[in-house]
Protein backbone atom coordinates (compact mmCIF):
# COMPACT_ATOMS: atom_id res chain seq x y z
CA UNK A 1 0.00 0.00 0.00
CA UNK A 2 2.73 2.29 0.75
CA UNK A 3 4.31 1.54 -2.78
CA UNK A 4 0.84 2.70 -4.64
CA UNK A 5 0.73 6.07 -2.24
CA UNK A 6 4.09 6.74 -3.26
CA UNK A 7 3.48 6.15 -6.69
CA UNK A 8 0.37 8.29 -6.39
CA UNK A 9 2.13 11.05 -5.26
CA UNK A 10 5.42 10.99 -7.43
CA UNK A 11 2.37 10.80 -10.55
CA UNK A 12 0.60 13.66 -8.78
CA UNK A 13 3.93 15.71 -8.48
CA UNK A 14 5.27 14.60 -12.16
CA UNK A 15 1.91 16.05 -13.46
CA UNK A 16 2.35 19.40 -12.23
CA UNK A 17 5.15 19.86 -14.85
CA UNK A 18 3.02 19.34 -17.44
CA UNK A 19 2.56 23.10 -19.83
CA UNK A 20 -0.72 24.43 -19.67
CA UNK A 21 -1.84 27.54 -21.71
CA UNK A 22 -3.73 29.61 -19.63
CA UNK A 23 -4.37 32.50 -21.75
CA UNK A 24 -6.67 35.38 -22.51
CA UNK A 25 -6.53 36.68 -26.47
CA UNK A 26 -8.02 40.26 -27.19
CA UNK A 27 -11.34 41.01 -27.22
CA UNK A 28 -11.99 41.55 -30.77
CA UNK A 29 -15.64 42.12 -30.48
CA UNK A 30 -18.00 41.41 -27.29
CA UNK A 31 -21.33 40.74 -27.85
CA UNK A 32 -23.90 43.96 -28.64
CA UNK A 33 -26.87 43.04 -26.12
CA UNK A 34 -28.59 44.92 -23.54
CA UNK A 35 -26.76 45.25 -19.68
CA UNK A 36 -28.87 42.75 -17.83
CA UNK A 37 -28.40 40.26 -20.91
CA UNK A 38 -24.54 41.02 -20.78
CA UNK A 39 -24.66 40.84 -16.89
CA UNK A 40 -26.13 37.28 -17.24
CA UNK A 41 -24.03 35.90 -20.18
CA UNK A 42 -20.83 37.32 -18.01
CA UNK A 43 -21.58 35.08 -14.83
CA UNK A 44 -22.80 32.33 -16.33
CA UNK A 45 -21.36 31.93 -19.60
CA UNK A 46 -17.89 34.07 -19.97
CA UNK A 47 -15.16 31.93 -18.23
CA UNK A 48 -15.68 29.87 -20.83
CA UNK A 49 -16.90 31.34 -23.70
CA UNK A 50 -15.06 34.53 -23.90
CA UNK A 51 -11.46 35.88 -24.25
CA UNK A 52 -12.53 37.37 -20.37
CA UNK A 53 -11.75 33.68 -18.54
CA UNK A 54 -11.08 34.23 -14.81
CA UNK A 55 -8.45 31.61 -14.23
CA UNK A 56 -9.08 30.64 -10.84
CA UNK A 57 -6.44 29.26 -8.15
CA UNK A 58 -7.09 25.84 -9.18
CA UNK A 59 -6.62 26.03 -12.69
CA UNK A 60 -3.02 26.27 -11.78
CA UNK A 61 -2.78 22.63 -10.04
CA UNK A 62 -3.16 19.51 -12.45
CA UNK A 63 -4.91 17.67 -13.15
CA UNK A 64 -7.36 20.55 -12.86
CA UNK A 65 -5.30 23.02 -14.92
CA UNK A 66 -5.59 20.50 -17.55
CA UNK A 67 -9.22 19.85 -17.49
CA UNK A 68 -9.96 23.78 -17.28
CA UNK A 69 -7.62 24.43 -19.94
CA UNK A 70 -9.68 21.45 -22.36
CA UNK A 71 -12.92 22.91 -21.23
CA UNK A 72 -11.95 26.69 -22.17
CA UNK A 73 -10.36 25.59 -25.73
CA UNK A 74 -13.67 23.47 -26.80
CA UNK A 75 -15.51 26.40 -25.11
CA UNK A 76 -14.09 28.93 -27.10
CA UNK A 77 -14.19 27.00 -29.84
CA UNK A 78 -18.02 26.26 -30.16
CA UNK A 79 -18.83 30.21 -28.79
CA UNK A 80 -16.85 32.90 -28.45
CA UNK A 81 -18.63 36.03 -27.06
CA UNK A 82 -15.24 37.95 -27.54
CA UNK A 83 -15.56 37.82 -30.86
CA UNK A 84 -19.08 38.06 -31.42
CA UNK A 85 -18.24 39.88 -34.56
CA UNK A 86 -17.85 36.90 -36.38
CA UNK A 87 -21.25 35.39 -36.20
CA UNK A 88 -23.16 38.49 -38.20
CA UNK A 89 -24.61 36.12 -40.81
CA UNK A 90 -26.13 33.97 -38.14
CA UNK A 91 -26.71 35.69 -34.51
CA UNK A 92 -30.08 34.80 -34.43
CA UNK A 93 -29.83 31.14 -34.51
CA UNK A 94 -26.75 31.70 -32.29
CA UNK A 95 -29.04 33.32 -29.51
CA UNK A 96 -31.37 30.30 -30.24
CA UNK A 97 -28.67 27.83 -29.00
CA UNK A 98 -27.72 29.52 -26.06
CA UNK A 99 -31.29 29.76 -25.27
CA UNK A 100 -31.70 25.96 -25.67
CA UNK A 101 -28.51 25.04 -23.90
CA UNK A 102 -29.87 27.08 -20.65
CA UNK A 103 -33.69 25.93 -21.12
CA UNK A 104 -32.17 21.98 -20.86
CA UNK A 105 -29.78 23.17 -18.18
CA UNK A 106 -26.75 22.15 -20.48
CA UNK A 107 -25.05 25.33 -19.80
CA UNK A 108 -23.89 26.71 -17.49
CA UNK A 109 -22.64 22.87 -16.89
CA UNK A 110 -23.15 21.43 -13.51
CA UNK A 111 -19.63 20.97 -12.65
CA UNK A 112 -19.22 24.60 -13.42
CA UNK A 113 -22.06 25.09 -11.22
CA UNK A 114 -20.71 23.80 -8.61
CA UNK A 115 -17.41 25.32 -8.33
CA UNK A 116 -19.45 28.84 -9.28
CA UNK A 117 -22.73 28.98 -6.93
CA UNK A 118 -23.24 32.30 -8.47
CA UNK A 119 -23.54 30.90 -12.58
CA UNK A 120 -26.43 29.40 -11.36
CA UNK A 121 -29.23 31.22 -13.39
CA UNK A 122 -32.91 31.89 -11.46
CA UNK A 123 -36.03 31.92 -13.25
CA UNK A 124 -35.97 35.56 -13.79
CA UNK A 125 -32.65 35.73 -15.30
CA UNK A 126 -33.54 32.40 -17.78
CA UNK A 127 -36.90 34.31 -18.26
CA UNK A 128 -34.78 37.43 -19.61
CA UNK A 129 -32.42 35.42 -21.56
CA UNK A 130 -35.42 33.62 -23.67
CA UNK A 131 -37.58 36.98 -24.20
CA UNK A 132 -33.82 38.15 -25.55
CA UNK A 133 -32.98 35.25 -27.57
CA UNK A 134 -36.21 34.57 -29.16
CA UNK A 135 -36.94 38.13 -29.76
CA UNK A 136 -39.95 38.43 -27.75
Amino acid sequence: MKKFIAFLVVVFIGIQFIPVERTNPPVVSDIDAPSDIKDILRKACYDCHSNETNWAWYTKIAPMSLLTAKDVEEGRKHLNFSEWGNYTSKTEQIKEEIWEEVREEQMPPWMYRVSHGESKLTPEEKNLLRNWATNK
